[in-house]
């Protein structure tokens, strides 16, 4: 006999399905309206917001600039982010205890802290360009998101079979190239994913380290908002919405989300 579903349990979950897409609804209603202020619900609807984003200047250079600071991070991070978790799982024992702490330290310390600290060692004692202290900021941040996901892939690892590789003559190298990594693909996948969406929506490192000519999507839609208060705001969250979508889509695509999830 088929379970029947307690009317309670139906009620809790649409009000959890609410509040999650809720705000999602209320900036995608306020980015379509056509009045010249925020509101919800919309008076009337129009993409003219939409088209503004890319009218403005500012708007362009930065989403290229968040575009370019989140790539480049994430692949550093990730050619990091890599030998160091298989490093971890590999020698666990031979490594100190403390070192897997060392790497999560970014997360534990306030983004604040570590956006000043940053400002005041690469922009003033070594005088460091904008994009690249962007590139290293972005790097910090996201490398301990980068080890988390791939550890815990390397966890259910195997690594007799990249001994048996070893032994029948395959070269460490490329045995770390055609045994493991493809066993553990998915992990670097989920963390190419979570950092690059994660270096996208900085605001805390990006604002103690973007300047003049310089700066990111975030930082440009709060300087928007100092002056502004249209519906502008509400398209760029919409746009930031879709470029995630996308990257999900991507993925989908290419590896199939139930691989991932292997």
């Amino acid at each position: 006999m088929p379970t029947k579903i307690h009317p309670a349990l139906i009620g809790f979950t649409a009000l959890v399905f609410i509040f999650l897409v809720g705000p999602l609804v209320i900036v995608l209603g306020s980015a379509l309206s056509d009045t010249t202020y925020l509101t919800f619900p919309p008076q009337g609807l129009s993409l003219r917001w939409f088209e503004n984003i890319f009218a403005i200047d500012a708007f362009r250079r930065t989403i290229l600039t968040s575009l370019q600071v989140a790539v480049i991070s994430t692949f550093v991070a990730l050619l990091i982010g890599i030998p160091a978790s298989y490093a971890m799982s590999r020698y666990r024992i031979q490594l100190p205890g403390w070192l897997s702490t060392l790497f999560v330290l970014p997360v534990l310390v306030p983004e604040l802290v570590l956006g000043f600290s940053l400002l005041k060692n690469l922009a003033f004692q070594f005088n460091a360009p904008i994009f690249l202290s962007l590139i290293i900021g972005h790097t910090i941040l996201i490398l301990p998101y980068v080890i988390r996901v791939i550890s815990a892939s390397l966890a259910s690892f195997d690594f007799s079979i990249e001994e048996a590789a070893i032994s029948l003559g395959s070269p460490p190298l490329k045995t770390f190239f055609t045994v493991l990594l493809p066993n553990v693909r998915s992990g670097v996948i989920a963390a190419f994913i979570l950092a690059f969406i994660t270096s996208v929506n900085d605001v805390s490192i990006s604002i103690f380290l973007t300047g003049p000519g310089i700066s990111t999507l975030p930082i440009q839609l709060l300087a928007h908002m100092e002056q502004f208060f249209d519906p502008t705001v509400a398209s760029v969250s919409v746009l930031l919405m879709v470029l995630t979508v996308a990257v999900m889509a991507i993925v989908e695509r290419t590896l199939g989300l139930t691989f991932l999830a292997k």
